[in-house]
């Protein structure tokens, strides 16, 4: 299918820079996104967040000990600002600690936004008030975290950087309500309090060195749930961790050298939307090529196991793909101390393949689907988040936004891609009516809202390069909100929402079982090892150059991506400006 564009009909309005703009949340996606905004001129900019300090999910009161980040070092920064290399690269294998990623949103926040983030003030809803002259403005209110206050702020503009871990997911059968209602006696918390709930963990559960050791279980088999089971470990605690499936995970003896980690060589064996070069062409539409890819990608996922000593027997390697799933995390070379170490020492207890249900009614135990129970001193509850958008957004708002998914019954799945990659036959647990359709445009900005110019999201796209993601978007989102006349935008409401829509059966196509998976405002797009080429996109949209990284015939595959190819995009895109006669 083929979709018409229409160039902006105005820009470069100066009273477009005049207009009061609310960047809501002040993590990664919102720290760069009202930098970038600053930078091209916009004069009333400011954050609000619930957090007491910049960072989200790397805010002080959210980074607890032993966390690590789970990408290479470089994907989670911004070009305005140089990160310092891992403060204890042996102990953490070469990846920045939870303390060294708080520091450095922290003083990105001190550098280029002081003064302008509003702290401890939690949003309770957002809607948009149209006057009789129909002029839009945004209604925020705001309740402060500590005095439980509230006001109504009002904005012209609005970029929504909530991000998709910050409402915790809890089953209603393992929740503190359902632990009391069974006389349930140990702590019982979701990972996202395990930073504030850590001492009493470790005054209530017992060391093995103990007459009585004590005993915790940690429910999920993700990234949380490993990262607690392991510093638990390490503290002396008796640690079970319990799950049905684990994440993947990219491991290697050796540290992976730039040209295949930090390149598109990954990129180009996971197929992208449209397949723009003759290599991608030969590799995902073709006999051999395909043949090739998922014979990569196992044999990555099976040395990967190996790196780091997973037994041929273990449920870690009960674990999603690598190529159709985006539960994976980046572990590198394993450390002495780390889960995967710590699991072949006995340290840590598997107990899966399982899922936990339910409390007995002896208050000491938790109940497993396949008639166990363990008897346990506290439960910490891994299992994920949900989208953070729920709560801020009434029907009507999300309605009107378009920001609502739709099943994708509702959306033309007859346009199937014809990639050959993706006919390799798997078993999908998740029927197509469970999966949802985003309606958003480019991952960026509701379909249904996109000629209004004056609502967008960043951070919503999940990817493994969330820095180089994120600051590209937000120049496209700076350039939307000036009307750029050279921004590339569908050439109505309809084209847009067709153009979503067309994305979402693709995601469907590409990710099956995630889509039902992951929660809805971190999956407005996803390109997790194909971020290169949205990014491509998103810089074309702009009408700037793509595949910056350079290379010739030969070597463009291995050419190392780098935040210095968009350092200057905000000149880049003045420079665009004055081409065209706009101040």
């Amino acid at each position: 299918m083929q979709f018409t564009y229409r160039q902006s009909r105005s820009g470069g309005d100066r009273s477009a820079k005049d207009c009061k703009i609310c960047v809501v949340g002040a993590g990664a996606a919102g720290l760069i996104t009202a930098h970038t905004l600053i930078q091209d001129g916009f004069r009333n900019v400011e954050l609000v967040s619930r957090d007491t300090s910049a960072g989200g999910v790397w805010a002080a009161d959210r980074v607890y000990p032993g966390l690590t980040i789970n990408n290479v070092y470089g994907e989670f920064r911004f070009s305005p600002l140089p990160m310092p290399p891992p403060s204890n690269a042996k102990a953490t294998g070469g990846r920045l600690s939870g303390e060294d990623m708080k520091r450095y949103m922290e003083s990105f926040a001190a550098n280029f936004l002081n003064g302008r983030i509003q702290y401890g003030k939690e949003v309770i809803n957002i809607e948009v008030h149209v006057d009789q002259q129909n002029h839009r403005q945004w209604c925020i209110t705001v309740e402060d975290t500590h005095d439980r206050g509230r006001q109504n702020l009002m904005y012209d503009k609005v970029v929504l950087c909530t991000g998709g871990c910050s409402e915790p997911t809890i089953p209603p059968s393992l929740s503190t309500t359902a632990a009391n209602g069974a006389g349930f006696n140990g702590l019982v918390f979701h990972s996202s309090q395990f930073r504030e709930r850590l001492e009493e963990v470790l005054a209530t559960v017992d060391p093995k060195s103990a007459a009585k050791p004590g005993y915790v279980l940690v429910v999920g088999g993700g990234k949380s749930a490993q990262d607690t089971s392991a510093y638990l470990a390490n503290q002396g605690r008796k640690v079970g961790i319990v799950f049905d499936t684990a994440d993947a995970f990219v491991a290697a003896p050796i540290p992976l050298p730039g040209f295949i980690r930090k390149s598109r060589f990954l990129a180009i064996l996971s197929p992208h939307m449209y397949l723009r070069t003759r290599l991608e062409r030969f590799l995902h539409n073709t006999w051999l090529g395909s043949k090739i890819v998922h014979g990569f990608w196992s044999l990555l996922q099976r040395s990967s196991f190996d790196a780091l000593s997973v037994p041929k027997h273990s449920p870690l390697r009960r674990a999603h793909s690598l190529f159709w799933g985006i539960r994976t995390n980046d572990e590198g070379v394993g450390r002495p101390d780390g889960f995967h170490a710590l699991v072949n020492a006995g340290k840590i207890e598997l107990i899966a393949p399982a899922k936990a249900v339910s409390y007995g009614e002896d208050g000491r135990t938790v109940l497993l689907n396949d008639g166990r129970s363990i008897e346990t001193d506290a439960v910490i509850l891994c299992t994920g988040y949900t989208s953070s958008w729920t709560k801020i957004f009434d029907k009507n708002t999300a309605d009107e936004l378009g920001l609502r998914r739709q099943t994708t019954e509702s959306i033309a799945l007859a346009d199937k891609f014809e990639h050959v990659s993706l006919r390799s036959e798997q078993h999908f647990r998740y029927p197509a009516t469970e999966a949802q359709a985003s309606s958003i445009y480019r991952g960026l900005v509701p379909a249904k809202n996109i000629l209004n110019r004056d609502f967008a999201i960043n951070g919503a796209i999940f990817t493994t390069n969330n820095g180089y993601t994120f600051e590209v978007s937000a120049h496209w989102i700076a350039s939307y909100f000036l009307g750029d006349t050279f921004l590339r935008l569908p050439s109505s409401t309809e084209e847009a929402i067709k153009n979503a829509e067309r994305k979402s059966a693709w995601l469907r196509q590409r990710y099956p079982d995630m889509i039902a998976w992951v929660n809805q405002s971190y999956s407005s797009d996803i390109a997790f090892w194909s971020w290169p080429q949205l990014t491509d996109e998103l810089l074309e949209d702009m009408g700037l150059p793509s595949m910056r990284s350079g290379g010739n015939w030969l070597t463009w595959p291995f050419k190392v991506i780098d935040l210095k190819e968009i350092e200057n995009l905000g000149q880049e895109r003045a420079a665009l400006r004055l081409q065209q006669g706009v101040s």
